[in-house]
This record gives C-alpha cells, structure tokens and sequence, in this order.
C-alpha cells in the first residue's frame, strides 16, 4: 500500500514552502509546486542548460587538442575537475550547515546514497568510454549524430519507468531538433557495412548518455548540485582509470601545453557545463533536457570553425536553426518536473491523471 503523505511547512531559505514527509519520518522535499514558472530559480534554469551546451560544446574541441588517447583525456578530464568539484562541495556545506532536515542533502549519508550517486557516474563513464571507442571505428559525424539520439531514450525510459507521457507538441519539436542534427553533419556521414560495429556503439552511447541525464535529473530532488557532481565524477573517474589501463593508452603527460588542455577541459567542460546540466535539471523535465542539448553540436561546429579552421557551411547553419525550432517547441509542450514524488519512487503520472479528471 501507498504510504500517506502529509503536508507541512517547512523553512527554505528564509522562505516558507510546502513540503511533503511520509509518515514513516523520510525526508522532507520541496514540492513541486512550491516553485511556480515565475520563481528566480525557475527562470535562470534553461539559461543554464543553455550555458552548460556550450560548456560541454568545447569538449570535442579539447579532445581534438589533447597530446594522450582519448579514454585518458576523458579520465583525466574528471581527474582534473574533481578538486574544483570537493572545493565547490565544501564552501556549500558550509554555508548551509549541516541541517539534517535540510531539503536536499549536503553529502551523501549511507551505503545506499553512495550506490545511487554511482548511477550517473557510471552512467557517465559509458558515455565517455564508448564514445571515444566508437569514434575509431566510425567516422567522428556518425559517432556524434547517433550519440546525440539520447533524447529518444530518455522519452522511452521516461515513460517505461515512470508513465511519463509527452505531449505531441513535445515530440514534434524532439524530432525537428533531432532533424536540424542530421542536417547539421549530413554533409559528413557515411554508410558502410565496415561501420557497423561503431555505429553501433554510438547508439550504445546514447542509451548510456540517456541513463545520466535521467539519473540526475531525479536525484537532484534528494542531493546538492555541488554533491551530486562531486560525487558521480568520482564514480566516473575510478570506472574510467580502469578502461584507460584496460585500452592501453598512455598516461604520460609530457608537456605544460598538453596539461593546459586537459585542465581547461576539466574546468569548462566538466565543472563548468556539466554541473550547470546538474543544476538546470533539477528544475526542468528531464526529456526537453536532453533535447536543449542538440545544441551542443551546433556550437561544437561554430567553435571548430573559430578554432580549428574547419569548414562551417550554409547547411550547418540551416540544420543549427532548426534545432533553435525544434527546442523551442519542446519547450512549449513540456510538463514541469515533479521533483518530490520522484524522489519518493512514485510514478510521476499527476499530469495524466488530471486530464482524466
């Protein structure tokens, strides 16, 4: 049986808001509906999901820079970022305290907090991993458009999981912003049957990369932004010093240039895009995340083109403003997250049931 659930009014902030606690004394969460369209918070969420598509847009851009194999910059990448990571951590903790009826956690605090923590990590780690592998055994636009279908598996694992059904205003814009991607490297994919086996593995990335985004986007309701990062890169760290020593790649850094690479890729793309995704998550649904993050390759292209010299087309330009179109529309068909019955394990089915109603 459903445990009952009561409501309360609980202290954020200086602000009063409703909370809800079972009646077994879990703790309590901020509802839903305590942050209204109009609240701060709310409003700076798609601005940071927006800044952190351009953070981790600069990503490729350091891979292609960087002197050691591509599993170790990405090893390296969570490496580098983690100090930032325990610092951010730490000026947080302490500027909350440490209230033990706090909405969200400021650490993790058993067994089970480090096992959920692990999910994105590893989550993440099998993004990274297999599509830096891919990327050798495909060609670098195949790898990209088909790891960038991870907005497919999070509707489906939205709805598998938790009855989260999307509305048809939402899955117009995710297929015309999935459009504007393969607009965008058309121009550069190839068919072949000798690149199966990476095509392949760019679609595994996407199932792995889909797996992240819906991980945190639920344990935001229990953890800090600041926590939830440190945390999972320490999880996706350990796992990728295991496939970088399993992959044979070198671990020598041999140059101050090549450290400055991997420090800047830690700290705009990982502390800087990442935990912006993090934050941004916790107020928006987890599905129009991941297509806001279709952007990514058009600011990838542009930066490429700004950076590397690389050819930037007119169908490029086409295939980035059609993916603007198609976030647009799956902003305006999307429902707000409900943050406090997820954290609980409850099927987030209120917006269907209203409609019933």
């Amino acid at each position: 049986m459903r445990a009952i659930r009561k409501l309360r009014p609980v202290g954020e902030g200086g602000r009063m808001a409703l909370c809800a606690r079972n009646v077994n004394g879990l703790p309590c969460l901020p509802m839903s509906t305590s942050l209204s369209a109009a609240s701060p918070v709310v409003r700076l969420a798609l601005p940071a999901l927006l800044a952190g598509a351009v953070g981790i847009a600069f990503a490729p851009i350091f891979v292609r820079l960087s002197e050691v194999g591509p599993i170790a910059t990405a090893f390296y990448r969570t490496l580098f970022a983690l100090p930032l990571l325990f610092a951010w951590m730490s000026l947080e903790g302490r500027r909350s305290g440490r209230d033990e009826a706090a909405p969200v956690q400021d650490r993790p605090r058993s067994l089970r907090d480090h096992m959920l923590l692990a999910i994105p990590g590893l989550s993440f780690m099998g993004d990274l991993a297999f599509w830096h592998i891919s990327i050798t055994m495909t060609t670098v636009a195949n790898a990209t458009l088909l790891a960038n279908f991870a907005p497919v598996f999070v509707t489906l694992g939205g709805w598998m999981l938790w009855r989260v059904t999307p509305t048809r205003t939402f899955l117009a814009g995710m297929a015309i912003a999935m459009m504007g991607a393969i607009v965008l490297m058309g121009e550069s994919l190839t068919i072949s049957a000798e690149q199966i086996m990476g095509d392949a593995l760019g679609v595994v990335t996407a199932v792995f990369y889909a797996a992240y985004i819906l991980s945190i986007g639920r344990l935001r309701a229990r953890f800090s932004t600041s926590v939830l990062m440190t945390w999972s890169t320490v999880y996706t760290c350990a796992g990728l010093a295991v496939c970088t020593l399993a992959a044979g790649e070198s671990m020598v850094i041999e140059s101050l240039y090549a450290l400055g690479i991997l420090v800047a890729l830690a700290a705009v793309s990982h502390f800087g895009g990442q935990s912006l995704i993090a934050y941004a998550l916790a107020h928006l649904p987890a599905n129009f995340g991941s297509v806001s993050l279709l952007l990514q390759p058009a600011v990838a292209a542009v930066l490429a083109w700004l950076i590397l010299s690389e050819p930037l087309s007119a169908w490029q330009g086409v295939g980035g403003v059609i993916i603007l179109v198609g976030i647009f529309l799956a902003r305006r068909g999307s429902r707000p997250p409900r943050p406090a019955a997820e954290a609980a394990g409850e099927p987030v089915v209120a917006a269907q049931a209203k409609e019933k109603s």
